[in-house]
């Protein structure tokens, strides 16, 4: 079992005491420091890599978003626009796309390069970052979203992707596919330097270079991470001349990043009041009662002090349950049976959860996987489970359980961040006879152990990639199969893959909205999965800051962000 330290009420409070009578004390050696914009924030869960071809989690891919840059990008409204690419066009039968470059991108400079200078990015480039995505060799993540679509026939010269001429790039796929170019603003297929690349081999996961508003600076892991501004940035900021400037200005506006990564979320929360981080985001059970009253408003004592912005999230917290009838897990299992796992789903109130553990913030996941927020989403029509105990204490009968009775433990295994969720769900279970045992290990050990299918029941949460449901979904299409997709319960399902790549290909949305509808229902009718709440995006930002996007996925965009001059601490 993992230790968890937990801080008192009254610790807190003397502590915030104490900080209020410290923040107005200017430091000498402070003083003394260039004056320079930076923009500070913890991250508490550590950072894995910065090798956008593994870009899978949110805390990575957030420092990715500021060194790394693709042909497209998603704006804070999630529509794709043009970035490297300035445009590009689509063939009539949606197989072939043809991207034009721009001609002023620039890779940060390193020593490798020709004396020193970030060299110009052309289509080659994006030839050889994108078959780092496709070589198995190297297990990218970005693997089955990209390779299963590709049209590498011997009238492509068995290649899905060309380069016609340094500033022409061509795509083309099996099949039309209507979320491709939202798959494209993943930071999966951002452009990298092969020289660089090659010289680093596996190290490039922390000697990043790319294109994007920030450079890397310095990585000590588990201690600090700075970005500095790319003075080469290729973007400027078009809405400031909207709002009345004569011409546009050089993007980014920070002079750095700073990352810190302070385990311990209730003392980085106090780092946050104190005003030592700008930002934070999310809601942690160890601090959510001392920050929210119960029905999930900002306490009284913090009002004005910072802002708070609260808005949908494309996120689903859920449990999943492995269901491949080959694993030797799944056949000394009882949850291989369809009833035992509808049982489950019937016998977990998420409204209490979400009240009681959420302080309201959150709703109850009642409907399917697909979370609220997304066009597609229909509870009219999407039937999933809400607390029914006489349903799930049928289903426990049917299985040939009577009131749990002869069904085994069931071992959730779950990390230390979700303990008091999986304690909850094993009090609400434990009341309809299903016995369930908590193993709770660390985040590294977990993702890995979930990822080769060694658990049979996980604590998991899906982050959309893109805003489609089809990203969603596709989590239990049978191709993608962990560990090379994200597929962790291996749901393998005939028709439910007819109608999901029958989804791809169909340009009505009314019609692909049926099709994803039937395939949410398909999964909550077989119950791979537990669907928990659909989240909600908290975000604590200084009142200083200015010009930060919130969006429906959390994306961190720092580049038109602008802050008061502080001083500058060399890292």
């Amino acid at each position: 079992m993992i230790k968890i330290k937990f801080i008192s009420y009254f610790q807190i409070a003397t502590a915030l005491c104490l900080l209020c009578f410290s923040c107005g004390v200017p430091s000498e050696k402070n003083s003394s420091k260039e004056k320079k914009t930076v923009f500070r924030y913890n991250e508490a869960s550590g950072i894995e890599t910065l090798d956008p071809a593994y870009a899978r989690y949110t805390e990575d891919i957030w420092v990715m978003n500021q060194i790394f840059n693709g042909l497209l990008q998603m704006d804070s409204q999630l529509i794709a626009k043009p970035c490297i690419a300035k445009s590009w066009e689509t063939s009539p039968d949606g197989r072939e796309y043809t991207f034009q470059l721009r001609s002023d991108v620039y890779f940060h400079d390193h020593p490798k390069f020709k004396d020193g200078k970030g060299r110009k990015v052309t289509a080659s480039d994006f030839v050889y970052s994108f078959f780092r995505i496709i070589d198995p060799g190297n297990a990218s993540y970005g693997y089955s979203l990209f390779n299963n679509y590709l049209d590498k026939s011997e009238k492509n010269n068995y290649k899905g992707f060309s380069a016609v001429n340094d500033s022409v790039l061509k795509i083309f796929l099996n099949e039309s596919n209507q979320t491709f170019i939202n798959i494209l603003t993943m930071q999966y297929f951002s452009v990298v330097p092969k020289e660089i690349v090659e010289y680093y081999g596996k190290d490039f996961r922390r000697n990043p270079i790319g294109t994007g508003p920030f450079k890397f600076k310095m990585w000590s892991e588990g201690v600090k991470l700075v970005l500095v501004k790319n003075e080469n940035y290729f973007e400027k900021d078009a809405t400031a001349k909207k709002n009345g400037d004569s011409e546009e200005p050089n993007l980014p506006y920070l002079d750095a990043v700073s990352i810190s990564f302070v385990k311990d979320k209730q003392l980085s929360f106090l780092d946050f009041v104190r005003g030592n981080y700008d930002f934070m985001s999310g809601l942690d059970d160890s601090f959510k009662d001392l920050v929210f009253t119960g029905e999930g408003n900002l306490n009284p004592q913090y009002k004005g002090k910072f802002i708070i912005e609260k808005r949908p999230y494309l996120k689903t917290d859920y449990l999943g349950i492995l269901i491949d009838e080959k694993s030797d897990i799944v056949k000394k299992s009882p949850l291989k049976l369809k009833a035992i796992r509808q049982a489950i789903n019937y016998g977990i109130d998420r409204e209490k959860l979400v009240k009681y553990l959420r302080n309201n913030i959150g709703i109850p996941a009642t409907s399917g996987f697909v979370p609220q927020g997304l066009p597609s989403f229909d509870s009219s029509k999407v039937k999933g489970y809400k607390f029914n105990a006489e349903k799930a204490l049928d289903l426990l009968y049917i299985a040939g359980f009577p009131e749990g009775k002869g069904l085994p433990p069931i071992i959730l295994t779950t990390t230390a961040t979700f303990q008091s969720h999986c304690e909850f769900i094993q009090h609400e279970l434990g009341n309809i006879g299903i016995k369930i045992s908590i193993e709770v290990i660390d985040d590294a050990t977990y993702r890995e152990m979930v990822a080769q299918s060694k658990v049979n029941m996980f604590r998991k949460t899906w982050v959309a990639d893109y805003p489609d449901a089809e990203n969603f979904l596709g989590i239990f299409y049978s191709k993608n199969f962990t560990p090379a997709g994200p597929n962790y319960t291996k749901f393998n399902n005939f028709k439910f893959d007819k109608l999901y790549e029958r989804s791809l290909s169909e340009k009505n949305d009314s019609i692909r909205y049926d099709y994803y509808q039937q395939m949410d229902q398909l999964v909550a009718d077989e119950a791979p999965i537990v669907p928990l709440y659909y989240d909600e995006i908290i975000r604590f930002v200084q009142k200083d800051i200015q010009g930060l996007e919130s969006n429906p996925m959390n994306l961190l965009i720092l580049k038109r962000v602008k802050k008061s001059p502080s001083s500058f601490m060399e890292d």
